[in-house]
C-alpha cells in the first residue's frame, strides 16, 4: 500500500518512489525514490486515463490564497479533464504569498551595490496577484508579504540598510539587462544609486548566490529614491527623478507610475 503523501513538504523530505510517479519541478530522485527539493505544497498532476504514463509529482513555490494546504494531510490532486469534453472555465488561483522567488515573479529590491557591469540588490518582498490591491483590515494579514507600506517604509530609512541586507535573497542587475533599447549606452551609475527601491522581475534562478532580475519594461525600475541631499524624490521622466526641496534632478531608469 503506497504511503499517503504530504500535504506540504520540507526540503529532503520523502515523497514517493519512481515507480509510482514522474518527478516534477521542486523534487529530485535519488536511488528510485522522489524527494522534496524545496518547502511548498505538494501536487499530484493525474495521468490521463487512457495514458501509461505516471502521476506527476511536483512541490509548489507557492501556496493557494483561498484553499492553502489541503486539511485532510493529503497532497493536492489537480483532477484530469477529457480532451474530448469542452473544458470548464476555471480562474487561475490568487497567490497568497510565495515561499521562494520563482521565474517571473515581481519583486521589489533595494539597490546595494553598484558595478560598471552589474548592480546587486537584496529582495524585499516578492509581490503576488493581490499586491497592489492591499488588504483594508490590517488585522487580517496573515504574512509580512502582505504589508508592503511597512516593508518599503523601512527599507527606504538607511539606518535598517546594513542590519537587513544579508539576510535576504540577493540578486544581481546586469548591464544588459536595465533597459530593453540602446543597451550599449547603459551606465550603470546613471540607471542606479545604492539604496534605491527597484521593481524588477525575476528572469533566472542564477546561481547559489544570485537571482537574475530585468527591469527591461516601462513598469519596471526605480520606484523609490532619496537625492544626494537625502530627501526622497519624484518621477519626472523614464530617466530622471527630482528633489522638490533643492529642485535639482538626478539620472535615474525610472518605473513607470501605475
Amino acid at each position: 500500500m503506497a504511503a499517503t503523501l504530504p500535504s506540504l513538504a520540507i526540503p529532503g523530505q520523502r515523497l514517493g518512489s519512481t515507480t509510482s510517479y514522474a518527478a516534477g519541478p521542486g523534487t529530485h530522485v535519488h536511488d528510485t525514490v522522489i524527494y522534496a527539493s524545496i518547502a511548498g505544497p505538494v501536487i499530484v498532476d493525474q495521468a490521463q486515463a487512457k495514458s501509461k504514463s505516471k502521476s506527476l509529482l511536483t512541490v509548489s513555490r507557492s501556496i493557494n490564497r483561498q484553499t492553502g494546504a489541503t486539511p485532510s494531510g493529503a497532497a493536492t490532486v489537480k483532477p484530469t479533464v477529457s480532451t474530448t469534453a469542452p473544458k470548464p472555465a476555471t480562474t487561475k488561483p490568487k497567490l497568497k504569498y510565495n515561499t521562494l522567488p520563482a521565474v517571473d515573479s515581481v519583486v521589489l529590491a533595494r539597490v546595494t551595490r553598484v558595478q560598471k557591469r552589474q548592480v546587486a540588490v537584496s529582495i524585499l518582498v516578492v509581490l503576488d496577484e493581490l499586491s497592489s490591491t492591499q488588504v483594508s483590515d490590517p488585522s487580517k494579514t496573515t504574512s509580512d508579504n502582505d504589508n508592503i507600506e511597512s516593508i518599503l517604509s523601512s527599507a527606504a530609512n538607511p539606518e535598517n540598510h546594513s542590519s537587513s541586507d544579508e539576510l535576504r535573497f540577493q540578486a544581481l542587475i546586469r548591464k544588459e539587462d536595465v533597459r530593453a533599447v540602446e543597451k550599449d549606452r547603459v551606465v550603470m551609475d546613471e540607471m542606479f544609486r545604492v539604496g534605491d527601491i527597484v521593481r524588477g522581475t525575476i528572469i533566472s534562478l542564477g546561481d547559489q548566490s544570485f537571482y537574475y532580475i530585468t527591469t527591461a519594461r516601462n513598469d519596471l525600475g526605480v520606484v523609490m529614491a532619496r537625492s544626494e541631499a537625502g530627501n526622497m524624490m519624484f518621477p519626472v521622466s523614464w530617466k530622471e527623478m527630482r528633489d522638490p526641496v533643492t529642485s535639482l534632478g538626478e539620472l535615474r531608469k525610472v518605473a513607470r507610475p501605475f
